[in-house]
């Protein structure tokens, strides 16, 4: 190994200019905003509320979409910011929007369950949307762990809904592959967890995603160093990072059945699944449904998304393989040009 002092000294110097500059575009910089597409509160239960998004013209469907994103993380990342918005996109586009936000569960909500907010939050959520329409079905939406909890919906209450669109969604959690999330939830002890600290904390489940690829977190603020003096490209990391940074807490009793039923024992897939007592069948999700998938999914494998076109039981079913991965189906700029103006395209032509 060649001792070098002066390419060590130039480097350090380097290094040193580039902290500087981004010390003074810091300084410059005023406060980090996401999620700024105009929207007004219209429901609200407990920690649970609905907002509806504020439209300038009317919506070329007449029939509204309700969004649910995952529990883990908040829904900002769909409307990050004003040129790289799922939401904003989908309004210009011509959609009625209004989206469930689910708060931020505290140690009293430790025994609430996927009963409470499948068959509480979501399907009230869905009755007011119609009550307040005056419409019999809506189109729902659902993001990650939402689209999974809205296919269970969709199997319980077909009834209430016109459409279904799940993004990035885990159905079959056997085919776990090389991916450390699926193998990690089904050996975990989540009794002791759940017993332990009854909420599970969002720092506790972020942790187990960090590990999914380590490097990322260390590549991630390496390749920021040579951003430091672009106040734009800094200002779009620091977007993500307050994201990334905001962690709901998952109640107790809710994520015990989630991992153990869903993740552990794979109960959804194979039929076996029960919500309230009532056994959810698959086949009874006769909607129509657009399956959107990442290509390059590293949190969500593709193994565990497609198996559900053969086990429900729509017969106007579509996929949408993005070419991308978990996050870049939000936030990515074929996000913006063609998933966004694909998906209302096909929910419009399914408008009451």
């Amino acid at each position: 190994m060649n001792w070098n002092p002066a390419g060590i000294a130039e480097e350090l110097s380097t290094t040193t200019q580039k902290l500087v500059k981004g010390y003074e575009t810091l300084q410059k910089m005023g406060e980090v905003e996401v999620a700024t597409t105009p929207k007004e509160l219209v429901w609200k239960r407990d920690h649970v509320s609905v907002y509806h998004y504020i439209r300038e013209t009317p919506a070329k469907c007449t029939t509204p979409v309700l969004v649910s994103f995952a529990m883990l993380n908040r829904h900002d990342v769909l409307d990050l910011q004003p040129d790289r918005s799922l939401v904003k996109k989908l309004l210009d586009e011509g959609l009625d929007i209004y989206i469930m936000d689910w708060g931020y569960p505290t140690k009293a909500d430790r025994y609430l369950t996927m009963e409470d907010y499948i068959d509480g939050y979501m399907n009230d959520a869905v009755d007011f949307v119609r009550k307040s329409n005056g419409v019999e079905k809506i189109h729902k939406m659902g993001i990650c762990q939402g689209g999974t909890y809205s296919m269970i919906y969709a199997s319980l209450y077909p009834e209430k809904l016109q459409s279904l669109t799940t993004y990035v969604a885990p159905f079959d959690f056997e085919p776990g592959g090389n991916c450390m999330l699926y193998t990690w939830a089904k050996y975990i002890d989540v009794d002791a967890m759940v017993d332990a600290v009854g909420t599970i904390p969002g720092e506790m489940i972020d942790s187990a995603f960090g590990m999914l690829k380590p490097s990322m977190n260390i590549s991630k603020y390496l390749g920021v160093l040579d951003s430091l003096d672009d106040e734009k490209k800094m200002m779009n990391f620091l977007r993500m990072e307050k994201w990334k940074g905001d962690l709901p807490a998952m109640p107790g009793e809710m994520y015990r059945k989630y991992i153990k039923d869903l993740f552990r024992d794979n109960l959804l897939i194979r039929g076996k699944f029960e919500l309230g007592g009532r056994k959810v069948d698959l086949k009874n999700m006769t909607v129509p449904y657009l399956n959107v998938y990442a290509t390059d999914d590293n949190i969500i494998p593709n193994e565990s998304t497609l198996p559900v076109m053969k086990a429900i039981g729509s017969k106007d079913k579509e996929e949408y393989p993005f070419p991308g991965g978990h996050i870049g189906v939000f936030v990515g700029g074929k996000s913006q040009k063609e998933l966004a103006p694909t998906v209302a395209k096909w929910v419009i032509k399914r408008c009451s």
